[in-house]
C-alpha cells in the first residue's frame, strides 16, 4: 500500500468483528474477516476498497488508494456509522466527485469496525466497462 505524505492523521482502526459487505448494484456479498484482511492491496488496511479488490471487484482508484483523488467514491446505504467520520483530506477529495451525497465515502478510507453489515453502491459513472490494471 502506498501512503500519502500530506496526511498526518493516524489510520482508522481495523475491524474487530466479521461482517458482510454487500455491493448493492452487483449483488456481490463478501465476508470480511478481521483475521484475514488483505494487506497488499490499495487503500487503508481493512478498507472497503481493499476488501473489494481482494475479491476481484474492480473499482477505479486512480491514486492507488491514498486519498489523493475521488475515483473510488461509493455510496454507503448501510453501516455508515460503523467507521470513523471522514478525515479532512477525504472530505476535500469528495468535493471533486460527481454525485456526492450525505452517504458518500471514499472506499479507500472507509474502514468499517464490523459492528454491523455494510451495503455500498458503486455510482453508475464509476463502473468500468473495461478492466485496467492499476
Amino acid at each position: 500500500m502506498g501512503t500519502n505524505p500530506f496526511i498526518d492523521s493516524p489510520p482508522p482502526p481495523l475491524p474487530t468483528k466479521p461482517y458482510r459487505l454487500t455491493i448493492k448494484n452487483t449483488g456481490q456479498v463478501l465476508l470480511v474477516d478481521p483475521a484475514k484482511l488483505p494487506k497488499d492491496d490499495d487503500g487503508e488496511d481493512g478498507s472497503v476498497l481493499s476488501s473489494m479488490l481482494a475479491a476481484g471487484i474492480d473499482i477505479d482508484h486512480s491514486c492507488g488508494g491514498v486519498c489523493a483523488c475521488s475515483t473510488c467514491h461509493v455510496l454507503v446505504h448501510q453501516g455508515l456509522s460503523t467507521a470513523p467520520d471522514p478525515i479532512d483530506e477525504e472530505d476535500d477529495q469528495l468535493d471533486f466527485a460527481p454525485g456526492v451525497q450525505d452517504n458518500s465515502r471514499l472506499a479507500c478510507q472507509f474502514v468499517p469496525d464490523g459492528s454491523s453489515d455494510v451495503v455500498v453502491e458503486i455510482p453508475d459513472w464509476n463502473r468500468n466497462q473495461v478492466s485496467e490494471n492499476h
